[in-house]
């Protein structure tokens, strides 16, 4: 029986992963390449030795979710991301931003906790978002 009190949650010495971290393994395996992978050649590129039926359920909730298109291949099925990563992190992040009643908190707070260069890099796209729009005469 295990101890409710030892804080064993999700990972450690049970081995679990944390809630989320398979799906984002095999979302990483399909963003490394630009083609189609079976659930065979999904395995493959994750470490862990999981179980294939893990993988295939994996990728069932993915497509479940709509974050994979799959294209019938042989007796399967071979799935692809819908977004790539970088717009899939931006979707993220704009739902984040929406679950908070204080926009201008949470903006202020993610702002705060950049890097000196990440804080320089969003200046500079600001300021081209900023000049596209005076280019497009809004």
């Amino acid at each position: 029986m295990r101890d409710r009190k030892s804080g064993d949650e999700g990972g450690g010495a049970t081995g679990r992963r944390a809630r989320g971290e398979l799906e984002s393994g095999v979302l990483a395996a399909l963003w490394a390449v630009d083609e189609p992978l079976t659930a065979r050649q999904v395995l493959e590129r994750l470490p862990g030795g999981l179980a294939y039926t893990t993988v295939l359920t994996i990728l069932s909730r993915l497509h479940d979710k709509g974050m994979l298109v799959r294209h019938p291949v042989a007796r399967g099925y071979a799935y692809a991301p819908v977004r790539d990563e970088a717009s899939d992190t931006a979707v993220r992040m704009h739902s984040l931003l929406e679950r908070g009643s204080d926009r201008e908190a949470v903006l202020t707070r993610f702002v705060n906790e950049l890097s000196q260069e990440d804080e320089q890099l969003l200046h500079r796209l600001l300021g081209e978002q900023d000049a596209g729009r005076y280019d497009d005469g809004q």
